[in-house]
């Protein structure tokens, strides 16, 4: 088997049980925000939206390194390896997330790019409700499409395990 793809594979699940975790953090840290209108506990969620694109990003990235050996450059590289992962490469690999999911993670990567660039007594509160109520169902349908994807790694390390064995 081709130990480069199921490495991949198994980097891909360890960062998404990690990312599930802040995912989690982040809901449980809006409740008490809400709870208690404490600002510090939307700081916390601001940092958690940032962790849940951040952690997809790296394996979007590894991905991009392992199986295309291509990451994208210059001032717009976030936006276009989010492009580049939601694209059909032809005889290399199908698309890593459908066009829907790459929509709602887009919303997620403007946020980090916000939370990076301003003090997080300007948020709107309103905007990380909004943010942390889709954040579960945008979790779930990236985690379905890496799933997936895991599924064509594991098939091409045995197709390649296979023809070696053939050879």
């Amino acid at each position: 088997m081709n130990s480069n793809y199921l490495a991949l594979a198994g980097r891909i699940r360890q960062t998404l049980a990690d990312v599930e975790r802040v995912v989690a953090r982040a809901d449980k840290l809006m409740q008490q925000a809400l709870r208690s209108g404490d600002d510090g506990y939307w700081d916390g969620v601001a940092l958690n939206l940032h962790g849940f694109y951040g952690g997809l990003e790296r394996i979007f990235e590894d991905i991009a390194r392992t199986v295309e050996r291509s990451i994208p450059s210059g001032s717009n590289w976030h936006q276009d390896l989010l492009l580049q992962i939601s694209a059909d490469v032809p005889q290399v690999r199908p698309a890593v997330i459908r066009t829907a999911t790459r929509h709602c993670l887009d919303e997620y990567r403007s946020f980090r790019h916000i939370v990076r660039n301003v003090y997080t007594f300007n948020f709107k509160w309103g905007r990380l409700q909004e943010l942390v109520k889709e954040l579960r169902p945008c979790y779930d349908d990236v985690t379905a499409d890496l799933t997936q994807f895991i599924d064509f790694l594991e098939a091409l390390s045995s197709s390649m395990d296979n023809q070696a064995k053939q050879t």
